[in-house]
Protein backbone atom coordinates (compact mmCIF):
# COMPACT_ATOMS: atom_id res chain seq x y z
CA UNK A 1 0.00 0.00 0.00
CA UNK A 2 1.02 3.60 -0.50
CA UNK A 3 2.02 5.18 2.83
CA UNK A 4 -0.87 7.65 2.83
CA UNK A 5 -3.45 4.96 2.04
CA UNK A 6 -2.09 2.79 4.84
CA UNK A 7 -2.07 5.68 7.34
CA UNK A 8 -5.61 6.68 6.34
CA UNK A 9 -6.76 3.14 7.13
CA UNK A 10 -4.98 2.98 10.50
CA UNK A 11 -6.11 6.47 11.47
CA UNK A 12 -9.73 5.65 10.71
CA UNK A 13 -9.55 2.57 12.96
CA UNK A 14 -8.45 4.78 15.86
CA UNK A 15 -11.22 7.26 15.13
CA UNK A 16 -13.76 4.45 15.07
CA UNK A 17 -12.43 3.13 18.38
CA UNK A 18 -12.75 6.58 19.97
CA UNK A 19 -16.38 6.72 18.87
CA UNK A 20 -17.07 3.17 20.06
CA UNK A 21 -15.35 3.77 23.43
CA UNK A 22 -17.22 7.03 24.08
CA UNK A 23 -14.02 9.10 23.93
CA UNK A 24 -14.54 12.71 22.93
CA UNK A 25 -11.86 14.99 21.53
CA UNK A 26 -11.64 18.57 20.30
CA UNK A 27 -9.05 17.79 17.63
CA UNK A 28 -8.06 14.52 15.96
CA UNK A 29 -4.67 15.43 14.54
CA UNK A 30 -3.27 14.09 11.29
CA UNK A 31 0.31 15.12 10.56
CA UNK A 32 -0.53 15.01 6.84
CA UNK A 33 -2.83 18.03 7.19
CA UNK A 34 -1.83 21.37 5.58
CA UNK A 35 -2.19 23.21 8.93
CA UNK A 36 0.36 20.85 10.47
CA UNK A 37 2.86 21.31 7.66
CA UNK A 38 2.59 25.06 8.21
CA UNK A 39 3.21 24.65 11.96
CA UNK A 40 6.23 22.38 11.43
CA UNK A 41 7.79 24.80 8.95
CA UNK A 42 7.22 27.68 11.39
CA UNK A 43 8.88 25.82 14.26
CA UNK A 44 11.80 24.74 12.05
CA UNK A 45 12.40 28.31 10.93
CA UNK A 46 12.26 29.53 14.54
CA UNK A 47 14.89 26.98 15.60
CA UNK A 48 17.02 27.92 12.59
CA UNK A 49 16.68 31.67 13.28
CA UNK A 50 17.70 31.15 16.92
CA UNK A 51 20.87 29.34 15.86
CA UNK A 52 20.01 25.80 17.00
CA UNK A 53 20.01 24.09 13.58
CA UNK A 54 23.10 23.45 11.50
CA UNK A 55 24.07 21.16 8.64
CA UNK A 56 26.69 18.54 9.27
CA UNK A 57 27.85 14.98 8.77
CA UNK A 58 26.11 12.43 10.91
CA UNK A 59 27.10 8.86 11.51
CA UNK A 60 25.80 6.31 13.93
CA UNK A 61 23.58 3.29 14.44
CA UNK A 62 20.36 3.82 12.51
CA UNK A 63 17.13 1.78 12.85
CA UNK A 64 15.04 2.02 9.70
CA UNK A 65 11.80 0.97 11.42
CA UNK A 66 12.32 3.48 14.27
CA UNK A 67 13.56 6.21 11.91
CA UNK A 68 16.09 7.00 14.63
CA UNK A 69 19.82 7.13 15.24
CA UNK A 70 21.11 5.51 18.42
CA UNK A 71 24.28 6.16 20.38
CA UNK A 72 26.74 3.32 21.01
CA UNK A 73 25.46 2.87 24.57
CA UNK A 74 21.92 2.46 23.22
CA UNK A 75 22.65 -0.59 21.06
CA UNK A 76 23.81 -4.13 21.76
CA UNK A 77 24.70 -7.29 19.89
CA UNK A 78 22.10 -10.06 19.82
CA UNK A 79 21.70 -13.43 18.14
CA UNK A 80 19.05 -13.55 15.39
CA UNK A 81 17.36 -16.96 15.73
CA UNK A 82 15.86 -16.71 12.24
CA UNK A 83 19.04 -15.97 10.27
CA UNK A 84 21.48 -17.50 12.71
CA UNK A 85 23.71 -14.42 12.66
CA UNK A 86 24.76 -11.84 15.20
CA UNK A 87 23.15 -8.44 14.67
CA UNK A 88 23.14 -5.07 16.37
CA UNK A 89 19.80 -3.89 17.76
CA UNK A 90 18.50 -0.85 19.62
CA UNK A 91 18.14 -1.78 23.30
CA UNK A 92 15.04 0.36 23.71
CA UNK A 93 12.98 -0.94 20.77
CA UNK A 94 14.68 -4.22 19.89
CA UNK A 95 14.86 -3.14 16.24
CA UNK A 96 17.85 -3.93 14.05
CA UNK A 97 20.33 -1.10 13.44
CA UNK A 98 22.94 -0.50 10.74
CA UNK A 99 25.97 1.79 10.83
CA UNK A 100 25.07 4.77 8.64
CA UNK A 101 26.91 7.91 7.53
CA UNK A 102 25.15 10.82 5.83
CA UNK A 103 24.93 14.60 5.72
CA UNK A 104 21.85 16.07 7.32
CA UNK A 105 20.56 18.86 9.54
CA UNK A 106 21.29 18.66 13.24
CA UNK A 107 19.74 20.23 16.31
CA UNK A 108 22.00 21.46 19.13
CA UNK A 109 20.51 19.16 21.76
CA UNK A 110 23.78 19.18 23.69
CA UNK A 111 23.21 22.85 24.51
CA UNK A 112 20.18 21.94 26.63
CA UNK A 113 21.63 19.26 28.91
CA UNK A 114 21.92 21.49 32.00
CA UNK A 115 18.72 23.40 31.22
CA UNK A 116 16.72 20.17 31.04
CA UNK A 117 18.14 18.92 34.33
CA UNK A 118 17.35 22.29 35.93
CA UNK A 119 13.79 22.17 34.59
CA UNK A 120 13.20 18.72 36.09
CA UNK A 121 14.80 19.71 39.41
CA UNK A 122 12.65 22.83 39.66
CA UNK A 123 9.49 20.92 38.65
CA UNK A 124 9.56 17.51 40.40
CA UNK A 125 6.12 16.62 38.99
CA UNK A 126 7.09 17.57 35.41
CA UNK A 127 7.56 13.89 34.54
CA UNK A 128 5.47 11.27 36.33
CA UNK A 129 5.53 8.61 37.64
CA UNK A 130 8.86 8.96 39.45
CA UNK A 131 10.47 5.90 37.84
CA UNK A 132 10.09 7.56 34.43
CA UNK A 133 11.50 10.84 35.73
CA UNK A 134 14.53 9.00 37.14
CA UNK A 135 14.97 7.25 33.79
CA UNK A 136 14.97 10.57 31.92
CA UNK A 137 17.42 12.15 34.37
CA UNK A 138 19.84 9.24 33.93
CA UNK A 139 19.65 9.57 30.14
CA UNK A 140 20.41 13.28 30.30
CA UNK A 141 23.23 12.82 32.80
CA UNK A 142 24.81 10.21 30.51
CA UNK A 143 25.30 13.04 27.99
CA UNK A 144 23.25 14.45 25.14
CA UNK A 145 24.68 14.46 21.65
CA UNK A 146 23.34 16.78 18.96
CA UNK A 147 20.30 15.30 17.28
CA UNK A 148 19.94 14.50 13.59
CA UNK A 149 16.65 16.15 12.56
CA UNK A 150 16.47 15.40 8.83
CA UNK A 151 16.79 12.43 6.51
CA UNK A 152 17.78 12.43 2.84
CA UNK A 153 14.62 12.66 0.77
CA UNK A 154 16.04 10.10 -1.65
CA UNK A 155 15.80 7.60 1.21
CA UNK A 156 12.72 8.94 2.96
CA UNK A 157 10.24 10.85 0.83
CA UNK A 158 7.32 10.18 3.19
CA UNK A 159 7.26 13.21 5.45
CA UNK A 160 7.49 17.00 5.45
CA UNK A 161 10.21 18.60 3.36
CA UNK A 162 12.80 20.78 5.09
CA UNK A 163 11.93 24.42 4.27
CA UNK A 164 13.99 25.63 1.29
CA UNK A 165 15.81 22.29 0.88
CA UNK A 166 14.13 19.76 -1.38
CA UNK A 167 16.79 17.13 -0.66
CA UNK A 168 15.84 16.63 2.99
CA UNK A 169 12.81 15.36 4.94
CA UNK A 170 12.20 16.56 8.49
CA UNK A 171 12.88 13.92 11.16
CA UNK A 172 9.67 12.19 12.19
CA UNK A 173 9.80 13.19 15.85
CA UNK A 174 10.35 16.91 15.23
CA UNK A 175 7.40 16.66 12.86
CA UNK A 176 5.14 14.56 15.11
CA UNK A 177 5.73 16.41 18.39
CA UNK A 178 4.80 19.70 16.75
CA UNK A 179 1.22 18.40 16.45
CA UNK A 180 0.59 19.60 20.01
CA UNK A 181 1.26 23.14 18.84
CA UNK A 182 -0.68 22.63 15.61
CA UNK A 183 -3.78 21.71 17.64
CA UNK A 184 -3.67 25.14 19.31
CA UNK A 185 -3.47 27.03 16.00
CA UNK A 186 0.32 27.59 15.94
CA UNK A 187 1.89 29.67 14.45
CA UNK A 188 -0.30 32.08 16.39
CA UNK A 189 -1.21 35.52 15.23
CA UNK A 190 -0.69 38.30 17.78
CA UNK A 191 -3.26 38.26 20.63
CA UNK A 192 -4.78 35.01 19.31
CA UNK A 193 -7.28 33.41 21.71
CA UNK A 194 -5.98 29.99 20.62
CA UNK A 195 -2.58 30.90 22.07
CA UNK A 196 -4.13 30.62 25.53
CA UNK A 197 -4.39 26.86 25.03
CA UNK A 198 -0.61 26.56 25.30
CA UNK A 199 1.25 25.27 27.25
CA UNK A 200 -0.44 21.92 27.72
CA UNK A 201 -1.29 20.97 31.29
CA UNK A 202 -0.64 17.25 30.75
CA UNK A 203 0.82 15.22 27.88
CA UNK A 204 -0.36 11.60 28.25
CA UNK A 205 2.11 9.28 26.50
CA UNK A 206 3.34 5.70 26.53
CA UNK A 207 6.54 4.84 28.35
CA UNK A 208 8.23 3.79 25.09
CA UNK A 209 8.14 7.35 23.76
CA UNK A 210 9.04 9.20 26.95
CA UNK A 211 12.53 10.05 25.62
CA UNK A 212 11.03 12.03 22.76
CA UNK A 213 8.49 13.83 24.96
CA UNK A 214 10.66 14.48 28.01
CA UNK A 215 14.00 15.32 26.35
CA UNK A 216 13.61 16.27 22.68
CA UNK A 217 10.28 18.10 22.98
CA UNK A 218 11.22 20.33 25.95
CA UNK A 219 14.54 21.13 24.24
CA UNK A 220 12.77 22.10 20.98
CA UNK A 221 10.39 24.34 22.95
CA UNK A 222 13.22 25.96 24.91
CA UNK A 223 15.09 26.62 21.66
CA UNK A 224 11.98 28.23 20.16
CA UNK A 225 11.36 30.34 23.26
CA UNK A 226 8.04 28.63 23.97
CA UNK A 227 6.64 27.58 27.40
CA UNK A 228 7.06 23.94 28.40
CA UNK A 229 4.15 21.62 29.23
CA UNK A 230 3.27 21.46 32.91
CA UNK A 231 3.47 17.68 33.08
CA UNK A 232 4.34 14.60 31.02
CA UNK A 233 2.43 11.56 32.25
CA UNK A 234 4.06 8.39 30.91
CA UNK A 235 1.98 5.25 31.40
CA UNK A 236 3.18 1.66 31.24
CA UNK A 237 1.90 -0.99 28.81
CA UNK A 238 -0.60 -3.81 28.76
CA UNK A 239 0.91 -7.28 28.61
CA UNK A 240 -0.89 -10.60 28.25
CA UNK A 241 0.36 -13.63 30.12
CA UNK A 242 3.18 -11.37 31.37
CA UNK A 243 4.44 -11.03 27.79
CA UNK A 244 4.36 -8.08 25.42
CA UNK A 245 1.29 -8.27 23.19
CA UNK A 246 2.22 -9.51 19.72
CA UNK A 247 0.11 -10.46 16.71
CA UNK A 248 2.64 -13.14 15.80
CA UNK A 249 2.26 -14.73 19.25
CA UNK A 250 -1.51 -14.34 19.14
CA UNK A 251 -1.67 -12.78 22.61
CA UNK A 252 -3.67 -9.70 21.60
CA UNK A 253 -7.12 -8.37 22.43
CA UNK A 254 -9.53 -6.85 19.93
CA UNK A 255 -10.95 -3.74 21.69
CA UNK A 256 -14.09 -3.71 19.55
CA UNK A 257 -14.94 -7.32 20.52
CA UNK A 258 -14.31 -6.63 24.21
CA UNK A 259 -16.49 -3.51 24.18
CA UNK A 260 -19.31 -5.41 22.47
CA UNK A 261 -19.02 -8.25 24.97
CA UNK A 262 -18.85 -6.38 28.28
CA UNK A 263 -20.12 -2.90 27.46
CA UNK A 264 -18.22 0.35 27.07
CA UNK A 265 -18.34 1.68 30.64
CA UNK A 266 -17.31 -1.56 32.41
CA UNK A 267 -14.32 -1.95 30.05
CA UNK A 268 -13.28 1.67 30.59
CA UNK A 269 -13.48 1.10 34.35
CA UNK A 270 -11.33 -2.04 34.17
CA UNK A 271 -8.70 -0.42 31.97
CA UNK A 272 -8.19 2.53 34.33
CA UNK A 273 -8.56 0.52 37.56
CA UNK A 274 -6.07 -2.19 36.58
CA UNK A 275 -3.98 -0.51 33.88
CA UNK A 276 -0.35 -0.04 34.79
CA UNK A 277 0.99 3.47 35.28
CA UNK A 278 4.42 2.88 36.77
CA UNK A 279 4.48 -0.84 35.92
CA UNK A 280 2.90 -2.88 33.14
CA UNK A 281 -0.61 -4.23 33.70
CA UNK A 282 -1.41 -7.79 32.67
CA UNK A 283 -4.60 -7.87 30.60
CA UNK A 284 -7.10 -10.58 31.48
CA UNK A 285 -10.71 -11.13 30.48
CA UNK A 286 -11.19 -12.97 33.77
CA UNK A 287 -10.32 -9.73 35.56
CA UNK A 288 -12.87 -7.80 33.48
CA UNK A 289 -15.51 -10.32 34.58
CA UNK A 290 -14.33 -10.12 38.19
CA UNK A 291 -14.48 -6.31 38.25
CA UNK A 292 -17.88 -6.40 36.58
CA UNK A 293 -19.42 -8.96 38.94
CA UNK A 294 -17.74 -7.93 42.20
CA UNK A 295 -17.38 -4.16 41.95
CA UNK A 296 -20.01 -2.97 39.51
CA UNK A 297 -22.90 -5.42 39.79
CA UNK A 298 -22.10 -6.83 43.24
CA UNK A 299 -21.36 -3.63 45.14
CA UNK A 300 -22.64 -0.55 43.33
CA UNK A 301 -25.54 -2.01 41.34
CA UNK A 302 -26.72 -4.21 44.20
CA UNK A 303 -26.72 -1.39 46.76
CA UNK A 304 -28.60 0.92 44.42
CA UNK A 305 -31.23 -1.71 43.61
CA UNK A 306 -31.81 -2.72 47.24
CA UNK A 307 -31.98 0.80 48.70
CA UNK A 308 -34.30 2.18 46.01
CA UNK A 309 -36.61 -0.85 45.79
CA UNK A 310 -40.32 -0.20 46.32
CA UNK A 311 -40.46 -2.89 49.05
CA UNK A 312 -38.10 -0.88 51.28
CA UNK A 313 -38.77 2.57 49.83
CA UNK A 314 -42.45 2.75 48.83
CA UNK A 315 -42.37 6.58 48.92
CA UNK A 316 -39.77 6.64 46.11
CA UNK A 317 -37.54 9.19 47.83
CA UNK A 318 -34.06 9.67 49.20
CA UNK A 319 -35.02 10.25 52.85
CA UNK A 320 -33.59 13.27 54.63
CA UNK A 321 -31.11 12.90 57.46
CA UNK A 322 -31.87 14.52 60.80
CA UNK A 323 -30.71 14.26 64.37
CA UNK A 324 -27.32 13.44 65.84
CA UNK A 325 -24.89 10.90 64.40
CA UNK A 326 -25.77 7.41 65.61
CA UNK A 327 -22.84 5.24 66.68
CA UNK A 328 -24.05 2.54 64.28
CA UNK A 329 -23.38 4.92 61.39
CA UNK A 330 -20.01 6.33 62.48
CA UNK A 331 -17.75 4.07 60.37
CA UNK A 332 -19.67 4.65 57.12
CA UNK A 333 -20.15 8.34 57.92
CA UNK A 334 -16.38 8.75 58.25
CA UNK A 335 -15.71 6.71 55.09
CA UNK A 336 -18.03 9.02 53.14
CA UNK A 337 -16.57 12.16 54.68
CA UNK A 338 -12.99 11.16 53.91
CA UNK A 339 -13.57 9.84 50.39
CA UNK A 340 -13.47 13.14 48.46
CA UNK A 341 -10.07 14.34 49.75
CA UNK A 342 -8.63 10.84 49.31
CA UNK A 343 -9.95 10.60 45.76
CA UNK A 344 -8.84 14.13 44.87
CA UNK A 345 -5.31 13.55 46.17
CA UNK A 346 -5.03 10.28 44.22
CA UNK A 347 -6.05 12.00 40.98
CA UNK A 348 -3.73 14.95 41.55
CA UNK A 349 -0.93 12.40 41.99
CA UNK A 350 -2.14 10.64 38.81
CA UNK A 351 -2.79 7.47 40.84
CA UNK A 352 -6.18 6.86 39.26
CA UNK A 353 -6.43 3.24 40.36
CA UNK A 354 -6.02 4.34 44.00
CA UNK A 355 -8.82 6.85 43.57
CA UNK A 356 -11.24 4.26 42.23
CA UNK A 357 -10.08 1.70 44.77
CA UNK A 358 -11.05 4.17 47.53
CA UNK A 359 -14.54 4.51 46.01
CA UNK A 360 -15.13 0.76 46.14
CA UNK A 361 -13.67 0.46 49.64
CA UNK A 362 -16.35 2.94 50.68
CA UNK A 363 -19.02 0.95 48.83
CA UNK A 364 -17.91 -2.24 50.56
CA UNK A 365 -18.44 -0.48 53.91
CA UNK A 366 -21.81 0.85 52.69
CA UNK A 367 -22.96 -2.67 51.81
CA UNK A 368 -21.83 -3.95 55.22
CA UNK A 369 -23.74 -1.12 56.89
CA UNK A 370 -26.88 -1.93 54.89
CA UNK A 371 -26.71 -5.64 55.70
CA UNK A 372 -25.89 -5.15 59.39
CA UNK A 373 -28.88 -2.82 59.87
CA UNK A 374 -31.35 -5.24 58.21
CA UNK A 375 -33.71 -2.70 56.61
CA UNK A 376 -35.96 -5.56 55.44
CA UNK A 377 -36.85 -6.05 59.13
CA UNK A 378 -37.00 -2.33 59.95
CA UNK A 379 -39.66 -1.77 57.27
CA UNK A 380 -42.00 -4.19 59.08
CA UNK A 381 -42.02 -2.07 62.24
CA UNK A 382 -43.60 1.42 61.94
CA UNK A 383 -41.76 2.54 65.08
CA UNK A 384 -38.46 2.00 63.25
CA UNK A 385 -39.34 4.40 60.40
CA UNK A 386 -36.71 6.98 61.41
CA UNK A 387 -34.01 4.31 61.60
CA UNK A 388 -35.06 2.87 58.24
CA UNK A 389 -34.86 6.32 56.66
CA UNK A 390 -31.35 6.78 58.04
CA UNK A 391 -30.16 3.44 56.68
CA UNK A 392 -31.67 4.12 53.25
CA UNK A 393 -30.24 7.63 53.23
CA UNK A 394 -26.70 6.40 53.88
CA UNK A 395 -27.03 3.70 51.23
CA UNK A 396 -28.27 6.09 48.55
CA UNK A 397 -25.77 8.78 49.54
CA UNK A 398 -23.04 6.17 49.08
CA UNK A 399 -24.35 5.44 45.59
CA UNK A 400 -24.69 9.14 44.75
CA UNK A 401 -21.15 10.05 45.83
CA UNK A 402 -19.72 6.98 44.09
CA UNK A 403 -21.72 7.86 40.98
CA UNK A 404 -20.25 11.37 40.83
CA UNK A 405 -16.67 10.16 41.29
CA UNK A 406 -17.02 7.35 38.74
CA UNK A 407 -18.24 9.64 35.95
CA UNK A 408 -14.79 9.94 34.26
CA UNK A 409 -14.68 6.22 33.50
CA UNK A 410 -18.39 5.37 33.32
CA UNK A 411 -20.16 8.49 32.00
CA UNK A 412 -23.22 6.72 30.56
CA UNK A 413 -23.86 4.31 33.43
CA UNK A 414 -23.30 6.98 36.07
CA UNK A 415 -25.66 9.35 34.26
CA UNK A 416 -28.34 6.66 34.58
CA UNK A 417 -27.49 6.08 38.24
CA UNK A 418 -27.52 9.76 39.19
CA UNK A 419 -30.75 10.36 37.25
CA UNK A 420 -32.34 7.44 39.08
CA UNK A 421 -31.29 9.00 42.39
CA UNK A 422 -32.89 12.30 41.38
CA UNK A 423 -29.57 14.19 41.24
CA UNK A 424 -29.84 17.40 39.19
CA UNK A 425 -27.42 17.86 36.28
CA UNK A 426 -25.77 20.83 37.99
CA UNK A 427 -25.15 18.84 41.19
CA UNK A 428 -22.75 16.29 39.73
CA UNK A 429 -19.40 18.06 40.12
CA UNK A 430 -16.45 17.08 42.30
CA UNK A 431 -17.56 19.58 44.94
CA UNK A 432 -20.90 17.75 45.23
CA UNK A 433 -19.24 14.44 46.15
CA UNK A 434 -19.73 14.88 49.88
CA UNK A 435 -22.40 14.00 52.41
CA UNK A 436 -25.72 15.81 52.20
CA UNK A 437 -28.73 15.43 54.47
CA UNK A 438 -31.23 16.59 51.84
CA UNK A 439 -34.44 14.74 51.04
CA UNK A 440 -35.41 14.45 47.36
CA UNK A 441 -37.61 12.32 45.13
CA UNK A 442 -36.05 9.51 43.15
CA UNK A 443 -35.88 9.94 39.39
CA UNK A 444 -36.65 7.67 36.46
CA UNK A 445 -35.71 4.01 36.85
CA UNK A 446 -33.81 3.16 33.68
CA UNK A 447 -33.66 -0.57 34.44
CA UNK A 448 -30.86 -2.82 35.66
CA UNK A 449 -27.63 -0.85 35.82
CA UNK A 450 -25.30 -3.84 35.41
CA UNK A 451 -27.20 -6.83 34.00
CA UNK A 452 -25.81 -10.33 34.39
CA UNK A 453 -23.12 -11.28 31.89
Amino acid sequence: MAPLDFCDKVSQSFKSLCDRADIGYTTFMRTTEPRHKEAVAALWNELLKNGYIYKGKHEGWYAVSDEAFYASNQVEERFDEVTGEKVMVAIESGQRVEWTTEENYKFKLSAFQNKLLQWIENNPKAIVPSNRRNEVVSWIQAGLADLSISRLRSRLDWGIQVPNDSEHTIYVWLDALTNYLTATGYPWIEDSAEKEAWPAKVHVVGKDIVRFHAIYWPAFLMAAGLPLPTQILAHAHWTMGKQKMSKSRGNVADPFEILDKYGVDPVRYYLVRDGGLADDGDYSEDMIKKRYKKDLAGQLGNLLNRSSSSSLNPEGVVPGLAGELDERDVTLHQALSQLLPTFDEAFENREFNKGFSAVFDMLAEANRHFTDNEPWNLVKDPSQKARLDTVLHYAMESCRIAGILLQPVMPTKMNHLLTRLGVAQDKRTLADAQLSGDRRPLGIDSGVLFPRL
